[in-house]
């Protein structure tokens, strides 16, 4: 425990036989639960953990389970909850749970791949079922500094905010450290998701080192997490929506310490740029329109409006300009109004955005 609330952290492990002891043996005291989520791994992953399990003789703090709804006239709210809880087990990869009560391991057995978001969506289901105080998430192959899992609970643990993030960017040595594609590759993910999100402070998007609160947990729908490599800045948009605070805390970048990367950047840019596109849409209309209106939601609409109109004008424009011709005056009379009026409308919008966005970041 920490600071008197129970600790869990959920590792997504897929083939991570010669990396997942060293994760375990590493994990700080204060943990109360290791919830390893093997994403039906082809090598022994699972096995590894199972021998882990067998010989801890770690002592277990009981967690504080939940206590079963009993109806009355004033709970019905609480028992629909209950119900769709329990419904919603369904909608995960279906999975065996290996544990023991004299071991702080938990092994959760995908019994079929789905993915990092699916593993992580698993996990945290296992934590919010478990009433878990704040959850932490940590890869299985050695990137993450358990010493550093401290400082990314404490601001969850004293109801500082509802979400952590490791940045490795803040970090002097990041750009000597982290491999140039990489770092190439989170610039352009984090400034996209900056727009998708709504959150305008965050700078590392990509990390997996994160704490989260129980109530945050309850607070989205865990199962819809995106599946693939999407996942974190699927979580940062349906936190926004639900108006989460959230913070982010300097960490160390760990590279070469035995991993192999299943992650193929070029293709993981364009999939996850047009999921931060749609994720964009999703939170623009939820959040306000239908749960609350705001200009901004008008703004970016019309912006998006001018600009696409002024498309032929434009055309038109460059072409006279290149062909050498004379340039027709209604067309740059057009073009220049829509630009001005198009782009004027967009940095307002963002600038709204911004605005409404700051005091959910810490």
């Amino acid at each position: 425990m920490l600071k008197n609330k129970t600790i869990a952290v959920v590792v997504p492990a897929f083939n991570e036989a010669k990396q997942i002891g060293e994760v375990i043996e590493s994990m700080p005291d204060f943990v109360d639960r290791i919830v390893i989520v093997n994403d039906c791994s082809t090598d022994n992953t699972a096995n590894v953990v199972q021998e882990y399990i067998e010989k801890d003789k770690t002592q277990i703090t009981d967690l504080n389970h939940k206590a079963k709804v009993i109806q009355n006239r004033y709970n019905y709210a609480e028992v629909v909850v209950e119900n769709m809880e329990k419904e919603e087990k369904s909608y995960f990869i279906p999975s065996e749970i290996e544990s023991s009560k004299n071991s702080r391991i938990v092994l959760i057995n995908h019994l079929k791949n789905g993915s990092v978001g699916s593993a992580m969506a698993t996990g945290y289901k296992w934590c919010l079922d478990n009433n878990i105080d704040c959850t932490g998430l940590m890869g299985g192959d050695g990137q993450m500094d358990p010493e550093e899992l401290e400082s990314i609970c404490i601001p969850v643990v004293e109801g500082e905010v509802d979400y952590v993030k490791g940045n490795r960017l803040k970090h002097r040595s990041a750009s000597l450290v982290i491999p140039k594609v990489r770092f190439f590759g989170n610039s352009i993910l984090s400034l996209l998701t900056k727009i998708a999100s709504g959150y305008w402070q965050i700078s590392d998007t990509q990390t997996g080192f994160t704490a989260i609160s129980l109530e945050a947990l309850r607070g989205i729908k865990l199962y819809t997490i995106y599946k693939s490599y999407g996942c974190p800045n699927d979580i940062l948009v349906k936190l926004n929506i639900a108006n989460f605070t959230i913070k982010e805390v300097p960490i160390k970048p760990i590279y070469h310490v035995g991993e192999e990367s299943k992650m193929k950047i070029f293709k993981v840019i364009p999939r996850v740029s047009w999921l931060l596109f749609k994720l964009f849409w999703v939170r623009l209309y939820k959040k306000y329109l239908f749960r609350d209106f705001h200009p901004l939601f008008l703004l970016y609409h019309l912006s998006f409006a001018l600009l696409i109109i002024n498309i032929p004008y434009t055309i038109a424009v460059l072409n006279d300009i290149f062909l050498g011709d004379k340039i027709s005056t209604n067309s740059l009379i057009a073009f220049m109004f829509l630009s001005i009026a198009g782009f004027q409308s967009l940095f307002f919008a963002m600038w709204m955005d911004m605005m409404d966005n700051q005091r959910l970041q810490k």
